[in-house]
């Protein structure tokens, strides 16, 4: 019997490239210089611990400076390799122009497994990794922004700005050389749950227009819908309790990696995150039944299947069992190209990683401007908005006093109406407008172009074009 072989990840974003510019008008010169990554560097440096030296290697790739800076996690991961770096840094450079983001794409990983080491020992290892990218410039605010990815957070995102600024100490944009820290370290609200709030808002907007619901052999609204998500980490932790609180989605399926929980009726999201906060997994909770192949749950009949967490976890030898007929993939590259293939001639609607996930590079784009600006949104004008609603406030209430019982505001009307948006506010109001303004660039590609029958096609033309566009301008 002959083995399928599976394309690998930076193959898959290659054959997607490919699928998308067959159907343009560029020149094969420009195709190519979108195309390749322009550099990666390969750092390897040594940190003495525990009584002995250990030796890290590390990457960061800039895939295209069409636009400065260039923008991209960094991850702590076993799996991180130069390939999948170079292929997630092109995915960055789609994404941030699809979002309109003003920047270049890049990506960054380290390969190390940070369970295995104690919070002094990953400062260390961060600050030296920092240390070793920064004096080549591939940290800077106007050069090189990471952000968190796989495996780092908030914590390691300020331990790389401290450092930064200690080696800058008069650069007095040094807090906008990276996104994704702490509030407290010059961050931004609303950031952590900014992919999964984005994957939110992308839903919603699919289910703003008939024609969309229709392709994937749907109907009605968000409401109701049976929700699989893969990965209850920060992505999928925050896209399933915002389905779930503000949709009235129903969560019947967490897939984690030592399990799966189903249930009949939604689950909660909180309880179970909890439980794998305290047990290291799903394993026992006391609100579902327990399956112990996690990766079955996946062809679980649902309406919407959200993959979270790793790539390719959707592929050749499952793809033809899966029966959700939408896919939105949070995390980068779950679906390979095989299996996409696959998808699509069953009519599978995917709305693909490079615009679902970009919630979170909207929102570091908001993160970095605050950082330029040196003031928080809404410090401005929050009090004037309050104060301009106050007058409206006061007219009705002299009305609601004249017509005593005949009229009277609607209960907590005055408390929603008179609240000035403040900085989460003009953050989810950003992402938002954002992520629905992407949307229908996809949209109009996908039912107005006749030779553009998914989503992921229509998704890489508009990018691409945007690209080719920022070339052009520069008189390339």
């Amino acid at each position: 019997m002959s083995v399928i072989k599976e394309p690998s990840f930076r193959e898959s974003v290659d054959m997607m490239f490919n699928r998308a510019v067959s159907l343009m008008d560029l020149s094969p010169g420009l195709e190519e210089k979108i195309r390749v990554c322009n550099a990666t560097y390969t750092v390897r440096f040594g940190v003495r611990l525990r009584g002995s030296l250990h030796t890290f290697t590390g990457y960061r790739s800039v895939h295209s400076e069409h636009m400065e800076p260039v923008k991209g996690g960094i991850r702590y991961s076993l799996g991180v390799n130069q390939d999948e770096v170079e292929a997630l840094a092109a995915l960055m450079t789609y994404k941030c122009a699809l979002v309109e983001a003003p920047f270049g794409g890049s990506k960054g990983g380290l390969c190390i497994d940070p369970r295995e080491y104690e919070e002094h020992e990953l400062e260390q290892i961060t600050r030296r990794f920092a240390y070793e990218l920064a004096k080549r410039d591939l940290i800077h605010p106007s050069q090189n922004v990471p952000a968190p990815d796989m495996g780092t957070g908030e914590r390691e995102m300020a331990w790389i700005a401290d450092q930064y600024a200690r080696m800058n100490t008069t650069d007095i944009n040094a807090k906008a050389c990276v996104t994704g820290k702490p509030l407290n370290a010059g961050g931004i609200s609303g950031r952590v749950e900014a992919t999964g709030r984005g994957v939110q808002y992308a839903l919603q907007e699919f289910f703003r227009d008939k024609r969309d619901i229709e392709k994937a052999g749907m109907s009605g609204t968000l409401d109701g819908k049976r929700i699989v998500v893969q990965g209850l980490g920060n992505v999928g932790y925050h896209a399933a309790k915002f389905l779930k609180e503000e949709d009235g989605a129903q969560i019947v399926g967490i897939i984690e990696r030592d399990g799966a929980l189903v249930s009949d009726k939604s689950m909660d999201v909180d309880a179970v995150r909890d439980w794998i906060m305290k047990h290291g997994g799903v394993k026992g909770f006391p609100g579902a039944t327990y399956v112990e192949n996690g990766a079955a749950v996946l062809e679980e009949d649902c309406d919407i299947l959200i993959p979270a967490a790793l790539e390719g976890v959707i592929n050749l030898s499952n793809a033809a069992k899966i029966k959700a007929p939408l896919i939105i993939e949070a995390a980068n590259g779950p679906v390979t190209a095989g299996a996409d293939d696959v998808l699509r001639e069953k009519g599978t609607v995917i709305i693909p990683d490079m615009y679902a996930n970009a919630g979170g590079v909207t929102v570091s784009y908001f993160e970095w401007v605050k950082n330029l600006s040196h003031i928080r949104f809404g410090r401005m004008q929050r009090r004037q908005e309050e104060a301009r609603h106050q007058l409206v406030i006061d007219e009705l209430q002299r009305l609601d006093d004249y017509l005593g019982d005949a009229w009277s505001m609607s209960p907590n009307f005055k408390d929603k109406y008179l609240k000035g948006a403040g900085e989460l506010e003009l953050v989810r109001s950003g992402l938002d407008d954002t992520m629905r303004t992407a949307y229908q660039a996809m949209r109009n590609r996908w039912h107005e172009q006749d030779n553009v029958t998914d989503l992921r096609t229509a998704a890489y033309l508009v990018s691409i074009e945007k690209v080719a566009a920022s070339y052009h301008a520069k008189g390339l």
